[in-house]
């Protein structure tokens, strides 16, 4: 158990890392304090993966944060796919290391045999009817696909020729059939890069407008297509018991869709011109219907560019756009086509057709129904009930109406704010159908049953699981967690009978699995048996706490304090303030409370809470609720004035309480959080430092749009300056630390974007440390870049906040 103490770090910490992190150019590796890297290293608990029956849980445990060799090796990058050259999968993957089976009846765990060894899978699932579980195999030089009998515990490997994962895995036709892609040529016959190129490249618009955001790892040469088309162009197979036969020709094959009755595949597959500006799922596409053997039975629609896509959250293409399968159905296809010509600024009485297509599609299409707002896709359930969703991204606003789906009669059910925790009900039961479908659960006496795994509640979060009654439209609780425990509902084994399982935890207790029966009255049988993977946080206290901003608007935090620590005795403490910004229309759903006390602390690289064991009061998920203050008025526009009203709450408020002095307060965050950290470092002097993961800071970089905000620079150019904090680096003053992945691939967060705001505060003669992290992307991977960033933190945190004194 770790004590209190007002020591910063160890001793042998303190000598070996100030003064390599105080060089200008590279330096090795650092490790934070042991107590910290065991913690991060600690091997973490197993996921589990339940059958349908109830009758095993697969226990799978990945490996842990991989050298920083893993992330060095070959990768290319194309059209936004991120792929090993070597083995046609994509790079950077997270690997099941161990599978294990258990006994759901007896509790008994078993060894599965033939695994490979070493194990590198992924992609475990279950058969249609749960007889069978299939995962992939991936090595240096091929991914391959293993089936587990649960019964005789023992896998087989099925596949001869190697599959090609880059678009898309494998699915399961039946319980002896699976369909996947596979490599068309080997890796050495990949197109060489010429010596010198045959010409420039060229891109060239005429006339036509493409608002796009600012996407990374685009194609930039014809080099780049020849490479895209030989690593992505892939056979179709399908493989009963170990025997492949091919499906068509080789092609490159975005999505694969069976039919419920299994006798047709929607098919998607990209076809040229490659765009230089959209990542592959924007290239041109053709959708059409094929047998199983691959013959075209139906043309569905060529699709364009999304480069000519209009601007706007709301805004799509005017074609066709969402087709799956009809689950309740054998063979009938389900989508929709814009009425407003795809503008949503343009009047019209609804906005979306949604029309159905059955096989053999020798008819013409039905018109099943029109939305009012964008079509967002149909949950079915049988011939007359089925849950339609729709939903505007621009006003924060989601409607779930009951189908009737042989008549087309909708009944309105509920209208809210996507940002209204309290009113969510949740996520409709499903169950199999009769041909393996998942489709809504109704009960003999007509009901749907809803499970809500957040349950968020003036109270906190309190999963439930609530019934609603299609005749009466009534809705009751029939569970809810109770005030010890954050408990949530992870399978329905049995809807009828209310047979469940459940995966609970609190503060102290480690999160494990239960076997709950709420008509049965049979008391709760715990299935799992998982230890805390972290002693070193014993003793370390946690509370959500509650406080309102200056404009009265509610707010709450998570508030670590370190082992040991008595305010009275031993004063306040040097604060780390850890946030992300939200956007709100309401000001109510602002204010909600949102978290749990009862979540056990679960330890990860991103984390701020192990700096509680170095001393550090620290307020993780502050909340920065950015807020519409009218009608006419977007969140944004009050960006700058509202995170300083959220700031200035928090840290008055961790005063009041006496755990918290406001002269040492530092603030940090990743990605959005970053760019949040930077500007409050520009606009306030509330902090002593900041750190920032991984941001954007000058948003004429992203011109077409960030985060929420789906107002172009030209359109809100005062907005876009104003919410730069590299607008405003001459005020920086307060120590800054910017650390990057120098191979980031989220959108608009650039590496360039710490490189220029580095230079900017450096050049108006602000302090300021940049580190560029090697072959990282937009979250950290390696283990050597991980306990580096905790390092560096920390001594930031130790020399410019811990130690200060006074004002900024």
């Amino acid at each position: 158990m770790v004590k209190y103490s007002l020591i910063s770090s160890l001793t042998f910490w303190l000598l070996t890392s100030i003064g390599a992190v105080t060089a200008q150019d590279g330096t090795s590796y650092l490790l934070p304090p042991s107590i910290i890297t065991d913690m991060i290293l600690a091997e973490p608990a197993p996921s589990v993966n339940i059958d349908d029956r109830g009758q095993w849980m697969v226990l799978s445990r990945y490996d842990g944060y991989p050298p920083i060799e893993e992330l060095a090796r070959p990768e290319l990058r194309l059209a936004g796919l991120r792929m090993d050259p070597q083995n046609f999968s994509p790079s950077r993957m997270r690997f099941i290391t161990s599978l294990q089976l258990q006994d759901m009846s007896t509790g008994e765990t078993h060894s599965i045999s033939g695994l490979p060894d070493p194990l590198a899978a992924s992609q475990v699932s279950w058969s249609p009817k749960q007889s069978k579980i299939a995962f992939l195999h991936v090595t240096r030089e091929r991914v391959d696909l293993y089936i587990i009998d649960p019964v005789s515990r023992k896998a087989n490997k099925i596949n001869s020729s190697p599959l090609n994962t880059i678009t898309g895995g494998y699915q399961w036709y039946d319980e002896e059939t699976l369909i996947y892609r596979a490599v068309v040529k080997p890796a050495g016959e990949a197109p060489p890069r010429p010596l010198a190129p045959k010409g420039p490249a060229i891109q060239e618009n005429y006339g036509q407008a493409s608002p796009r955001p600012t996407y990374q790892d685009m194609l930039r040469s014809p080099h780049d297509e020849d490479l895209f088309r030989f690593y992505t162009t892939t056979q179709l197979i399908r493989n009963t018991r170990g025997q492949e036969v091919l499906i068509n020709d080789p092609a490159i094959y975005q999505r694969i869709s069976i039919s419920p009755d299994k006798q047709y595949m929607l098919v998607k597959t990209i076809q040229p011109p490659y765009s230089y500006l959209v990542p592959m799922s924007g290239f041109p596409s053709s959708l059409v219907v094929m047998d199983m053997d691959g013959q075209v039975v139906r043309h569905l629609a060529d699709l364009p560019s999304t480069e000519t896509a209009p601007s706007g959250y709301d805004n799509v293409q005017l074609v066709p756009r969402g087709h799956t399968w009809r689950e309740d159905m054998a063979a009938t296809l389900v989508w929709c086509h814009p009425l407003d010509s795809g503008l949503i600024n343009r009047a019209s009485e609804f906005r979306d057709a949604v029309y159905t297509w059955t096989a053999p599609f020798d008819d013409q299409p039905k018109l099943l129904c029109k939305t009012t707002m964008r079509y967002r896709g149909i949950t079915w359930g049988n011939a007359s009930v089925a849950l339609v969703l729709e939903g505007l991204t621009s006003k924060q606003s989601i409607q779930t109406s009951l189908l009737d789906p042989s008549s087309g009669a909708m009944t309105l059910l509920q209208t809210r704010n996507t940002t209204d925790a309290y009113s969510n009900p949740g996520n409709p039961v499903l169950i199999p159908n009769e041909f393996d479908q998942d489709v809504l659960f109704i009960s003999r006496d007509g009901k749907l049953l809803f499970n809500n795994t957040t349950g968020s509640s003036p109270k906190g979060d309190l999963p439930f699981l609530m019934s609603y009654e299609l005749g009466t439209k009534k809705a009751d609780t029939l569970w809810r967690c109770g005030p010890d425990y954050f408990e949530m509902i992870v399978k329905v084994l049995d809807p009828e009978q209310l047979t469940l399982v459940t995966r609970r935890e609190n503060q102290t207790e480690f999160p494990n699995y239960w076997l709950k029966h709420l008509r049965r009255r049979i008391a709760d049988r715990q299935l799992t048996s998982f230890k805390n993977p972290y002693p070193q946080i014993e003793g370390i206290t946690k509370e959500k706490i509650r406080y309102k901003r200056a404009d009265g608007v509610d707010l709450t935090g998570d508030l670590y304090l370190p082992n040991g620590y008595e305010a009275r005795r031993d004063g306040p403490l040097p604060v780390i303030l850890w946030a992300y910004p939200r956007e709100f229309q309401s000001r109510d759903d602002a204010a909600q409370n949102r978290g749990s006390e009862n979540r056990f602390t679960m330890m990860n690289w991103g984390s701020p809470v192990c700096y509680a064991t170095q001393g550090y009061a620290v307020l993780n998920n502050a909340e920065m609720p950015i807020v519409s203050t009218g009608e006419d008025k977007k969140p944004n526009d009050d960006f700058i004035d509202q995170l300083r009203l959220n700031a200035e709450a928090a840290i008055q408020t961790l005063s009041d309480l006496g755990v918290g002095d406001r002269d040492r307060v530092a603030v940090g965050g990743h990605s959005y959080g970053a760019f949040m950290a930077a500007n409050l470092l520009a606009h306030t002097d509330l902090f002593k430092a900041g750190i920032a993961r991984s941001g954007a800071y000058n948003r004429s970089l992203t011109p077409f749009g960030f985060q929420n905000e789906d107002r172009t620079y030209w359109e809100a150019p005062d907005v876009y300056h104003e919410m730069s904090p590299f607008s405003y680096a001459h005020r920086i003053k307060a120590p800054l630390l910017l650390i990057h992945g120098d191979a980031d691939n989220n959108t608009g967060t650039y590496p360039i974007q710490s490189e220029r705001m580095f230079n900017a505060i450096k050049g108006h003669g602000g302090t300021a440390r940049f580190v560029s992290l090697p072959h990282e992307s937009h979250g950290y991977q390696a283990r050597e870049s991980i306990l580096h960033t905790l390092a560096e933190q920390l001594h930031w945190l130790d020399k410019y906040v811990k130690g200060a004194t006074g004002k900024s």
